[in-house]
């Protein structure tokens, strides 16, 4: 079988052709694109953390099973509009360009974040209050469409070559920089609020904490847009806008359907690791296991392993992705995916111990095997799409697989064991998602060193440029 390629010719470039990227730009686009991520996933740490609380703030008139899933449904939901998103601000980001889109959608997500924060009870005003929080999540969830896909094009088309694998793993950074903010916030008023407290107003601060983070957000990216190397990815942008009228970008999508479908599966083995661990994990180990079997750890305990081991992904991503410039991304993430078969059922088996030491272990496994895929894939899936149509084809193709497969992972896996009663089904869905990514690291060319597709060579200083000129770009053959 052969492997996916991008369909260029290798040519030899002159010292005029090769972009040398300034590191404060690239350090500041870093940090603009990251900030969004940071804002998105406080929303999902709170949320994941705070379950039991939405749940009775927002369902109390559900038994307690029907709650859960009913929280786990709003959760999905906002997936569902992801692909909308995607489709709508990908094309424009083609056109217009990155920062203006990043900057709309880091609004919109603040905003839809901080409304949340406002909305009444159910107690309060019945029906309404579920009904509020949809309209909220479907506002958040169409603007996420637009950002990550987006964030990873921004970060990659500034990043030199032989370093995007470090530069591009800053992104999920600001991921789990974000999730662990929400879980020490949600951790922190457990501890010093009591139940009533939490239910009447103690849960709306972490919503309402979103909006002077998305300013903040909006801020970073708007000054980022007046350096001349976006000035000039502007330019490019605009001077393609006729053309993309034209429907040109849906065509060249199109006929782009291989690598398609390689980002998608991607994307599902990254993202259904990330909700598992981040999203449904929390759950699972304080309420679904206790109500199981009994045992399993107190939701102050399990949220405080999770948080330890937040922070070792955290501190580990940049050297995974410095590493991934190295030996290459396609061994980091075969890495990733042959770990998870193999340790699914050893994972869940841990975390559903008794003995919180078990627990953390059984996480920890879980969260260094995500980390494979957050800190090598933010550099790897903007290299599979020329840069016509990158902000479209990334976008569309991660938000379709998130929305279908990963975004819907506590919805169907808690549904899953409530039917069925077995415990094993995140183990099963692991090893699933696990098959999946391994078929598609097979066809994915290796992109490490080379240059993005539909674009010049990139480099950090003038030495590395010269260096870039004397040797011969790399074929692209089948071989890959």
């Amino acid at each position: 079988m052969a492997v996916l390629t991008p369909r260029e010719r290798p040519r030899r470039w002159t010292r005029d052709d090769v972009v040398v990227t300034d590191q404060s730009v690239v350090r500041r686009a870093v940090g603009a694109a990251a900030i969004g991520n940071i804002t998105e996933w406080f929303d999902f740490g709170v949320y994941a953390y705070f379950e039991p609380t939405i749940k009775k703030v927002f369902f109390s008139g559900l038994s307690d099973t029907l709650g859960t899933i009913a929280t786990f449904a709003l959760f999905a939901v906002a997936f569902l509009v992801r692909p909308f998103g995607g489709m709508f601000f990908g094309p424009l980001a083609d056109r217009i360009g990155r920062n203006k889109v990043l900057a709309t959608t880091m609004l919109l997500m603040a905003l839809g974040t901080f409304a949340i924060g406002c909305i009444p009870s159910q107690a309060a005003i019945g029906v309404g209050a579920p009904i509020l929080l949809l309209i909220a999540r479907l506002i958040q969830g169409f603007s996420t469409g637009g950002e990550y896909g987006n964030a990873m094009t921004f970060i990659a088309e500034y990043a030199p070559d032989r370093r995007r694998g470090f530069a591009g793993s800053w992104l999920e950074f600001g991921t789990f920089t974000g999730y662990l903010l929400g879980a020490i916030v949600v951790t922190v008023a457990d501890a010093a609020l009591s139940e009533q407290q939490l239910l009447s107003w103690g849960w709306r601060i972490p919503f309402l904490v979103a909006l002077p983070l998305g300013i903040i957000g909006v801020y970073l990216r708007t000054r980022l847009a007046e350096t001349p190397a976006f000035a000039a990815l502007e330019k490019e942008s605009e001077q393609r806008e006729q053309a993309n009228r034209t429907g040109t970008e849906a065509r060249t999508l199109l006929r782009l359907w291989p690598f398609v479908l390689v980002c998608s599966g991607l994307v599902v083995v990254w993202n259904v690791t990330n909700y598992m661990l981040t999203s449904y994990m929390p759950t699972y180990m304080s309420d679904t296991v206790p109500h199981a079997t009994g045992g399993g750890v107190s939701t102050t305990t399990s949220q405080w392993l999770q948080i330890v081991v937040m922070v070792v992904a955290l501190l580990s991503i940049p050297f995974i992705g410095k590493l991934s410039d190295r030996v290459g991304r396609k061994p980091v993430i075969w890495g990733g995916v042959i770990s998870l078969i193999v340790l699914a059922f050893p994972m869940i088996l841990l975390i559903r111990a008794q003995n919180p030491v078990s627990v953390f272990f059984g996480l920890l496994i879980m969260g260094l095997v995500l980390i494979t895929f957050s800190a090598s894939l933010p550099s790897t899936l903007p290299s599979l799409f020329p840069t016509e149509v990158r902000g479209a084809g990334l976008s569309v193709a991660f938000n379709v697989s998130v929305s279908l497969f990963a975004g819907t992972t506590s919805f169907v896996v808690g549904s899953l064991v409530s039917a069925t009663g077995d415990l094993n089904w995140p183990a099963y869905y692991l090893i699933g998602a696990g098959v999946i990514g391994a078929v598609s690291a097979w066809f994915l060319h290796e992109p490490n060193g080379r240059r993005m597709w539909g674009s010049p060579p990139a480099a950090g200083s003038e030495r590395e440029a010269e260096a870039l000129v004397r040797e011969p770009e790399p074929a692209l053959t089948p071989a890959g």
